[in-house]
């Protein structure tokens, strides 16, 4: 059998499995353990998605022979037509795709104190962040596990544009309702409250590869160069003035267009022509794993610190040195003392691994840790994954076991991303 129809062959199999859900990276994007399944056997087999939410595109996926599936509370598109999970992979990674992203939750941050509340809830440095950049982050709890990851872009001392997961949306918006309470009360809001608009209905599509560039530019008279990774604005496309951030959850060049409410659908169909491509789910997966980037439910939780997860590149500089962020406790004692676990990528033999596989020494019984996602990478043919393991066991080039289907196949920890990005930075 080719790794083609192995990969293939794969995703068909573990379609099912409630712990193959994907995040959106990215940055996006990445839902909760807890949401509905977007893989469920019967969702795939039949073609039908059994989740309530649709984003504003639904009628255009269904129109383009999309397979809805439930993802995060969502009816969201598994893949289209005949165009199976590694050839739609393939033509992102050589090409151009478009995903709809639009399930994610797109808010407004507003008031004179928006930045100090936001770097009270993140431990990312805002202040020294110049205007229309953007950062990734994580919202941490009270014992500094990540409640969520997100994606923040300043667009002024005080106003702030974010994107957090869809599939944590009930548990992001409490919290940071509760919080804002708190906050506007407290003599830190003095110079005046912060207020909190959720963008409802918005559409989100992320075009990305390495012709995105390309295309976007025969639409706009914006000179895309200018606009290099991490950075946005707002571009003329085609008579529609849209924020537009280059960046993605694919580990390639590309961008996330926010859209309003009545546009969503005309501007998607200027984007999709071809030789883009649309895109789903299955694809977004195994794109943002070989990328090195982590889903939220899988790889993070609020039991996860970001020093565990191998992000410790997003806690600032200056807020280690104040450590004045919710969480921040748990979180400067893992940046001293280094922290019990890692995040890592592992390069597996034999048959792919799946969340939940144990980590072992060789020749030795006792776990050092666990898979969080794994796949049959189409892109390099192996198969890859994440695991958390013991500290002392991340060293790239240690070896390995992990128990897949009850037998023990050998692994080699790889530096993530596996495959190289090609971010656009001018």
């Amino acid at each position: 059998m080719s790794w083609n129809r192995l990969s293939e062959s794969f995703w068909q199999r573990f379609a099912g499995h409630p712990t193959t859900s994907i995040m959106l990276v990215s940055r996006l994007s990445a839902p909760s353990r807890h949401a509905l399944a977007w893989l469920q056997t019967k969702a795939l087999t039949r073609g039908v998605a059994t989740s309530s939410e649709t984003t504003s595109l639904y009628d255009f996926h269904v129109e383009h022979g999309a397979k809805m599936v439930p993802f995060a509370g969502y009816s969201m598109p598994l893949s289209y037509g005949s165009v199976g999970q590694v050839a739609s992979h393939t033509h992102v990674r050589t090409n151009v795709g478009l995903f709809d992203v639009g399930h994610m939750v797109q808010s407004n941050f507003r008031g004179p104190t928006a930045t100090a509340f936001l770097e009270w809830l993140t431990p990312s440095s805002l202040a020294t962040l110049t205007p229309y950049c953007s950062t990734l982050s994580v919202l941490l709890n009270e014992h500094g596990g990540i409640i969520d990851d997100t994606m923040i872009t300043k667009h002024s001392e005080d106003a702030f544009y974010v994107v957090t997961n869809a599939g944590t949306r009930d548990k992001d918006l409490a919290w940071i309702r509760d919080k804002l309470a708190e906050w506007n009360a407290s003599e830190r809001a003095k110079e005046g409250p912060v207020e909190h608009e959720v963008l409802e209905d918005w559409g989100l599509v992320a075009l990305q590869g390495p012709q995105a560039a390309q295309y976007l530019q025969a639409l706009t008279s914006f000179d895309l160069k200018g606009l290099t990774f991490g950075k946005s604005a707002y571009v003329p496309i085609e008579g529609f003035n849209l924020h537009v951030a280059r960046g993605g959850y694919t580990g390639e060049d590309g961008f996330e267009i926010s859209i309003p409410p009545s546009q969503t659908v005309e501007v998607t169909r200027l984007l999709a022509k071809s030789p883009v491509q649309l895109a789903g789910l299955g694809a977004r997966d195994s794109l943002r794993l070989e990328a090195g980037l982590c889903l939220y439910g899988n790889d993070i939780d609020e039991s996860t610190s970001p020093v565990e997860a191998g992000l410790t590149w997003l806690i600032g500089k200056d807020r280690r040195e104040k450590g004045d962020f919710i969480g921040a406790a748990r979180v400067l004692k893992h940046l001293k003392e280094g922290p019990p676990r890692r995040r890592v990528g592992l390069i597996v033999e034999g048959a792919p691994a799946r969340q939940g596989a144990q980590v072992y020494v060789p020749s030795q019984t006792e776990s050092i840790g666990a898979v969080t996602s794994g796949i049959p990478s189409p892109t390099l043919g192996k198969n890859i994954a994440m695991a958390y393991v013991t500290s002392g066991w991340h060293k790239k080039g240690t070896q390995v076991e992990v128990d897949v289907r009850n037998k023990l196949r050998k692994a080699v920890v790889t530096p993530m991303p596996f495959i190289k990005t090609n971010y656009w930075r001018g």
